[in-house]
């Protein structure tokens, strides 16, 4: 079989290694020179644990299991198990993380409830102020800037795949009288790629091709900023969040969560740009931190400083030290599902062509898992 994958980002490079994997021949086409989306903008965590229970928990603890296999195979990735740590002050954030040790699932997730001591024995570098930390023993990371790097000189080596970049796809057609479906896609460079089967994992890229192939596509746009540090000079063994986050991840909703909400209100800077904490160190030592969510169109077309201050404050106060110098300040637009209990949007467009496209937050996390799904969906 000839797979056609349309996308260079995580989602569309995982499609390409279940291809190859599977003994397929690929062909992946990217209209940048390299990915340049959410598949590089992203805190490159394996999140495990703020996802919904039943599927959506289900596809990161498979996505989990998945990475951790490529990762040994591709060292180039990155992969680190490094777990989680939520560190929490008074009784009501507590609580909601004490509602979550309690759930069916929480072994699955690794959750353990421990005290700011003994999260300091986990990760030395948090020497500020904090009672306890919801330990998720599940989490992990990779490298997002490097990842789809690594992974495409794998495929390569197989010598079943081509990565065609710089080429936008303009038109994909149905072969008509085929018995098994292929289709054509035709690139801007002219060129007309035969495929048994195409994937277009095209990410936040929803105009275009797209909105012709899907009018009513029940996706949206989400946009945040993040930062980048100078290495820390020592390691920061876990990845960290804050409270914030029991807000905005599906896991953490309880009695204890609706209490927090009402007693306890996000700052007002926070509130404004639905912030949470996400804090990794990546290889060179830099820490990577987040984030704000934008729903509303038209975006902005800069970035504020106000969420950088009060992301540098509430990280502060967890290593009890200044941060480094900021050394890079981006943006970043991903695709959400409008029903944002879907793990992805997968639909059948034409004859043997896919599109596969809003994990939302969970692109980096999930991908390897809906990639999977879709192989296996398709019959690969």
């Amino acid at each position: 079989m000839r797979v056609i994958v349309v996308g260079g980002g995580v989602v569309g490079t995982m499609h390409a290694w279940q291809a190859v994997e599977r003994g397929h021949e690929v062909v992946q086409i990217e209209r940048e020179t390299e990915a340049r989306g959410a598949s590089l903008r992203n805190f490159g965590q394996i999140w495990v644990s703020g996802r919904a229970g039943g599927e959506e928990l289900d596809t990161a603890l498979r996505a989990r299991e998945l990475w951790e296999r490529i990762g040994e195979r591709v060292p180039g990735l990155g992969f680190r198990a490094i777990g989680s740590l939520t560190p929490v002050r008074g009784a009501r954030e507590y609580a909601v993380a004490e509602a979550a040790v309690a759930r069916p699932d929480a072994a699955a997730r690794g959750y353990k409830l421990i005290t700011a001591e003994e999260a300091r024995a986990v990760n030395p570098a948090l020497r500020g102020a904090f009672e306890a930390a919801l330990w998720c023993e599940r989490d992990a990371a990779v490298e997002p800037r490097t990842a789809q790097l690594h992974l495409r000189e794998a495929l390569k080596a197989s010598g079943r795949y081509t990565f065609l970049p710089g080429r936008e796809v303009r038109e994909v057609r149905e072969v008509t009288g085929s018995t098994t479906g292929p289709a054509t896609v035709r690139d801007d460079h002219g060129d007309t790629h035969r495929g048994d089967a195409v994937v277009l994992a095209t990410g936040a890229w929803l105009s275009g091709l797209v909105r012709e192939l899907v009018p009513d596509l029940p996706v949206r746009r989400v946009r945040l900023q993040m930062m980048q540090t100078a290495p820390l000079g020592e390691t920061l063994t876990t990845s960290v969040a804050d409270a914030d986050s029991f807000r905005y991840y599906p896991a953490y909703k309880s009695e204890a969560l609706d209490e927090l909400n009402a007693e306890q209100p996000q700052a007002p800077i926070a509130a404004a740009h639905k912030m949470q904490l996400l804090m990794v160190q990546r290889q060179d030592g830099g820490l990577t931190i987040g984030d704000t969510h934008e729903y509303e169109h038209p975006f902005a077309f800069d970035t504020l400083e106000d969420p950088y201050a009060h992301l540098t404050e509430v990280v502060e106060s967890f290593l009890g030290r200044p941060l480094p110098q900021i050394r890079r300040r981006w943006a970043g637009v991903y695709a959400q599902c409008t029903d944002t209990t879907r793990v992805v949007h997968r639909q059948q467009v034409a004859d043997g062509v896919w599109l596969v496209t809003g994990p939302g937050g969970r692109g980096m996390t999930c991908s390897p898992a809906i990639a999977e799904t879709t192989a296996n969906e398709l019959g690969w």
